[in-house]
């Protein structure tokens, strides 16, 4: 059942979704901690905070902020389901150029972690993302 992209829903199914691919995912080679804000939620009281930490290894996306991040991205809702969900690189770029995605702190860190190659699950994780997503 698709649910609106990172509601209570949405993000329960994705935990899920995440611990059947956990022993499917080879380790994370970069460590990377990232707080992340997504703003103009259509939902809630219009913003996420929520992170990315790859430091043990694997990757651990939560709710919520890291104490000490590497770097903080803020994102539109839009961007962010076009970047998380539907795979569009592009929608992100062309988001960064025209001012919409703020980045505070080490920038190389996402660099490194958009250069890494993907291992032979992320597509199939990507299409069950999807597959919940409305």
């Amino acid at each position: 059942m698709p649910h609106a992209f990172l509601s209570d829903e949405w993000i329960e199914q994705a935990h899920v979704i995440r611990a059947e691919y956990r022993d499917k995912i080879p380790p994370i080679p970069h460590t990377v901690r990232m707080n992340l804000k997504v703003t103009e939620m259509p939902f809630g009281d219009g913003a996420l905070d929520a992170f990315v930490d790859t430091s043990s290894g694997e990757i651990e996306i939560d709710k919520g902020h890291l104490e000490a991040p590497d770097l903080t991205v803020t994102v539109d809702y839009a961007t962010a389901k076009a970047i998380l969900v539907e795979g569009n690189a592009q929608a992100g770029m062309q988001a960064f150029m025209a001012g919409k995605v703020r980045i505070e702190g080490d920038m190389t860190k996402l660099m490194v972690m958009q250069t890494a190659p993907q291992d032979g699950s992320a597509p199939e994780l990507a299409a069950r993302l999807r597959e919940i997503t409305e």
